[in-house]
């Protein structure tokens, strides 16, 4: 049994990327310079290249700058949706998010982690779903494999280990449910 980490032996293609090396490349450097900019204010063109690069990206998307986004083939979006400045959509895995969800600054959507029990450290990939009506608060982080339910709020610097319940107010390090959230018209 090793007893150490050996990092020596990592490996990052462990994992479907979803696409080959040439269109990894490009992603790079068109998200460095056009859609993650902070000198680009035009939405338009952010998403005219998301969608270039298959996300799947629905209408009234409102895209801050400085968002980065790994890989926007693993990317579908509803409709109405919010990503504030700074946030990060870490996508090794699917990410699902469906309508009138905001995503704020500095967020993180997480869905790759490393296996601390393997001395070659791979990665440990899961999908995340974002339910219609989410509010992901300003530096939360969604963990690898969370379903966030309908409506439901992780709350500012908030992580979430677990699925977030529908309308449920989640806060905290690990995110614990604090309260139902009442919505009025």
């Amino acid at each position: 049994m090793q007893t150490t980490m050996k990092l020596s032996t990592f490996r990052a293609d462990n994992f479907d990327k979803g696409a080959g090396s040439l269109k990894i490349i490009v992603w790079f450097f068109i998200n460095a310079l056009i859609v993650k900019a902070s000198w680009n204010p035009f939405m338009g063109i952010k998403i005219f290249f998301l969608k270039l690069f298959g996300a799947k990206i629905g209408s009234g998307l409102v895209i801050k700058n400085n968002v980065n986004i790994k890989f926007p083939w693993k990317l579908e979006i509803g409709n109405d949706v919010w990503l504030g400045e700074n946030c990060w959509i870490d996508n090794l895995d699917f990410v699902t998010i469906g309508n009138d969800v905001c995503i704020s600054q500095d967020a993180l959507l997480l869905t790759g982690n490393h296996d601390y029990k393997k001395s070659s450290f791979d990665y440990k990939n899961a999908p995340i779903i974002i339910k219609d009506g989410v509010w992901i608060g300003a530096k939360s982080v969604v963990c690898p494999g969370i379903i966030c339910l309908e409506n439901a709020i992780l709350t500012v610097n908030s992580v979430a280990t677990k699925e977030l319940e529908k309308n449920g107010i989640y806060q905290g390090n690990p995110a614990i449910k604090i309260r139902e959230r009442n919505i009025t018209l």
